[in-house]
């Protein structure tokens, strides 16, 4: 069975996807940017809107076993970290950070996460 998770951004409907899907045991969560000024801003939001959607799909950040985090500036990760390791406390997925464009200049993060469904 396979459960599709819609949080009703802006480009979920543009582009033709959803937040997260659940399915095979495990719940994809989509790439997710947020909003506010600065990376940390952002990191946070993104963190707020990527718990929501493991909430709906009746998962948690606690759950994850793999984090991909993709910033235009590898320099701005590093401010991000004592945010990260809150949010995964004691449950650190494996991860990987990828220096790259992003949908708009003004997203300084994206993260994407699978969790145990």
């Amino acid at each position: 069975m396979i459960k599709r998770i819609h949080s009703g951004g802006e480009f979920e409907a543009k582009i033709g996807y959803c937040r997260a899907v659940v399915a095979g045991g495990f719940v994809h969560v989509a790439g997710t940017v947020g909003q506010g000024d600065g990376v940390e801003a952002q990191c946070r939001a993104a963190l707020d809107t990527i718990k929501a959607a493991l909430e709906k799909a009746g998962s948690s950040l606690e759950k994850t076993v793999r984090v991909n985090y993709y910033l235009p500036d590898a320099a701005e990760f590093e401010p991000c970290w004592p945010i990260l390791a809150e949010a995964f406390g004691a449950n650190p997925p494996a991860a990987t950070m990828i220096e790259c464009n992003l949908i708009d200049p003004k997203y300084r993060i994206e993260i994407e996460v699978t969790t145990l469904a």
